[in-house]
């Protein structure tokens, strides 16, 4: 890594360190959570839906598994929602074991919809199962005010801090995987799968892999996130929108790269808060308008996302100031 992106990288960390104590507003430190959340999320999704560019919409899956199992730990036996998450992580990575094997036949807009379909069937299981996880009707987390050890705080700065120490873990496991041989192997599943299987890499073991890595990350969200608002049900915990959400994100900052998820991430859930807050419900579907106006943007114009108009940026700003590496023979 260059000396300037470490100054960079160093700046930008002291700064999100600091911004709690200095934005006192209720409201804007909530947007910041949820921006921090769903670039977590998003950069999860990336690992499997950009770098081996396999589209997958079944993110819920995870994020609910996770969710439910912290939480029925933590209320059935009393167990710490620390413990929990991390319970969630490995629950939610065995479960894509079956999940991708049964979905990695598939190929295309097929895996796709088979992705869909093992989000909706986890979320219709839970709704059956009202003895067990409390049905449709749902649960409230307990609230036992300030209590650190059991992930609940009294101000939303502590939330703030969980949540950027979730997307700095989601970050590192990505710049290793990216620098790795594996992320090597997903570029090349993602080019080209035939291909990249005739030149000996073993793309069933790779998917499969990250995948786990994947879903892991995707579970620890859904802990924190039912941490936050004190509350499960189906209907949130396996939520299709949250899928939605990281394919969006990592699409629009651009996908395959690190800090794409993270930059769309911040454009739309920014607008997306700023366009609630303006408008209210006064003028139904207003957000889901800009979304697409964005998504199409993006797909028409920039198909590599927000983070390939930075990188043309840098190349033209490279090519008009070229940096001289020897004097010039006299």
């Amino acid at each position: 890594m260059s000396g300037t992106k470490t100054i960079l990288l160093v700046g930008l960390a002291v700064v999100m360190l600091v911004l709690p104590q200095l934005v006192t507003s209720s409201f804007a430190l909530d947007i910041l959570i949820r921006i921090l959340l769903f670039s977590f999320i998003g950069v999860a999704w990336n690992l499997m839906g950009g770098y081996a560019k396999q589209l997958s919409l079944g993110q819920a899956a995870y994020f609910g598994l996770g969710a439910y199992t912290s939480t029925l730990m933590q209320i059935d036996f009393d167990i710490s929602p620390w413990i929990g998450m991390v319970a969630g992580g490995v629950v939610a990575a065995l479960a894509s074991l079956p999940i991708g094997w049964l979905c990695f036949r598939l190929r295309g807009p097929y895996f796709t919809i088979a992705t869909i379909a093992t989000a909706q069937a986890l979320m219709l299981i839970f709704l059956k199962f009202r003895d067990f996880a409390w049905g449709a009707e749902g649960t409230t987390i307990p609230n036992l005010g300030s209590a650190p050890l059991m992930l609940q705080f009294e101000g939303k700065a502590a939330y703030y801090y969980v949540a950027l120490g979730l997307l700095a873990l989601g970050l590192l496991v990505t710049f290793l995987i990216e620098r790795s041989f594996i992320g090597y192997y997903l570029v090349a599943i993602g080019e080209d799968e035939d291909a990249a299987e005739a030149i000996g890499v073993n793309a069933p073991r790779i998917k499969r892999d990250i995948y786990m890595i994947s879903a892991f990350l995707t579970a620890l969200a859904g802990t924190f996130y039912v941490q936050y608002i004190y509350f499960i049900d189906p209907a949130t915990a396996f939520n299709f929108n949250i899928s939605i959400e990281a394919a969006l994100v990592s699409i629009v900052g651009g996908i395959g790269t690190l800090w794409g998820p993270v930059i769309g991430t911040v454009l739309l859930e920014t607008t997306s808060a700023l366009l609630q807050s303006w408008l209210g419900s006064s003028t139904g579907g207003v957000q889901l308008t800009v979304y697409s106006l964005i998504l199409m943007a993006v797909i028409l114009w920039r198909p590599t996302g927000l983070m390939g108009v930075l990188h043309d940026i840098l190349e033209r700003h490279r090519q008009r100031h070229p940096i001289k590496t020897a004097k010039a023979a006299p």
